[in-house]
């Protein structure tokens, strides 16, 4: 094992069901339990349960809370119901992604934000700085947090049945936060997985119980490896590979999240240049012929001239087809454009697709 990996309050519960362990995003995180395929198709058939105690949490608390997040971040939070959710980006003054993260409003002068766990450091960092001359308070409560993500169609029985925390009322993209066993516990319809589901935030101590709880009541155990198939599935990105400092949210074809129509926010300026001119390039989902499977960093080809390369690729679980997601040079992206994916020595026969290679399954 790598030194100084940060282990999750879960971290023994992981080793002692055997899971495959790996580092990620500086944690040391389980990969699997039974076996990828099983585990994903817990999640899309029935339920299953995930460590995401890795994430990080920031709090801003102030009078401008709700003008300063609107500074840093793309979607537009202006006016929202408390219990709203939204999910964006943080961009630099290039338009370049810090990080795509969820916003959650508990009010006008609060606000919780996730972020991913490879940028905890410098996501906290760029958000202080750029809390200069407002009147907020940014506190980072990474090290506070526990959470799981409990996802599929049965997640809603799971969580209300085994846990006895009724959440038939909560609607996709709000949460509540309940008061249990004395400390305040978040609750979301959220997830990563295409599915219906619910992310939980707690104290270690909570975290620990609600995992001890759902396997008592057998609910499966899903490692990262699932995760990614299912996000990538239904076209979520995943930031490192679709995201990323040198890649916008234009480029990842991701617009519909930046909302150019709010008076200010940082890379306002680069994100609308591109929006008006266009791109040189963006992420769009390719499906191979045959069985061969693209991965991370495989080129793609236009007679023997490269025009991009594979940001994701799997043999999708749920449809049996080789699929992946790339970031192609214009005009290369439009639909049905045939393209070739190099493997090693050989190039297999590809054409662009939609990058939501399975549907949702959200309640709404």
């Amino acid at each position: 094992m790598e030194e100084n990996l940060i282990k999750t309050c879960l971290h023994d519960r992981h080793v002692k069901l055997g899971a495959q362990m790996s580092p990620f995003g500086g944690f040391d995180m389980p990969i699997q339990y039974k076996g990828i395929t099983e585990e994903h198709n817990a999640v899309r058939n029935e339920v299953g349960v995930f460590d995401v105690s890795h994430m990080g949490e920031v709090r801003v608390i102030g009078p401008d809370a709700e003008k300063y997040v609107n500074h840093i971040f793309v979607n537009d939070v202006t006016g929202a119901p408390d219990g709203q959710i939204f999910y964006g980006m943080m961009c630099k003054e290039d338009g370049g992604t810090v990080d795509d993260l969820l916003v959650y409003k508990v009010n006008d002068q609060e606000f919780f934000l996730v972020i991913n766990a490879s940028n905890i450091a410098k996501d906290f960092a760029w958000i202080e700085k750029n809390a200069y001359g407002y009147n907020v308070v940014v506190t980072n409560e990474s090290d506070y947090y526990g959470e799981v993500a409990i996802q599929g169609p049965k997640a809603e029985e799971t969580v209300i049945k085994v846990l006895g925390i009724p959440v038939e009322d909560i609607k996709f993209y709000t949460f509540k936060t309940f008061d249990i066993d004395g400390e305040k516990v978040i609750v979301s319809r959220t997830g990563y997985t295409g599915e219906d589901g619910f992310e939980i935030y707690g104290s270690h101590d909570f975290t620990r119980k609600t995992w001890d709880k759902l396997m008592e009541a057998g609910v499966q155990p899903c490692g990262l490896g699932c995760r990614d198939t299912l996000r990538f599935e239904v076209g979520l990105p995943l930031y490192g590979d679709e995201l990323a400092e040198d890649i916008t949210p234009i480029e990842a074809s991701l617009s519909m999240f930046v909302k150019l129509d709010k008076p200010e926010f940082i890379g306002k300026e680069a994100l609308a240049k591109q929006k008006a001119e266009g791109v040189k390039r963006r992420i769009v989902g390719l499906e191979l012929e045959g069985n061969a499977i693209p991965r991370h960093g495989y080129v793609v080809e236009v007679n023997g001239e490269k025009v991009g390369e594979i940001t994701t690729g799997y043999r999708s679980i749920s449809t049996g087809k080789s699929v992946a997601m790339a970031m192609i040079n214009k005009p290369y992206d439009k639909l049905g454009t045939e393209v070739e994916v190099r493997i090693r020595k050989k190039t297999f026969p590809a054409k662009v697709v939609k990058k939501r290679f399975y549907d949702k399954n959200y309640k709404k």
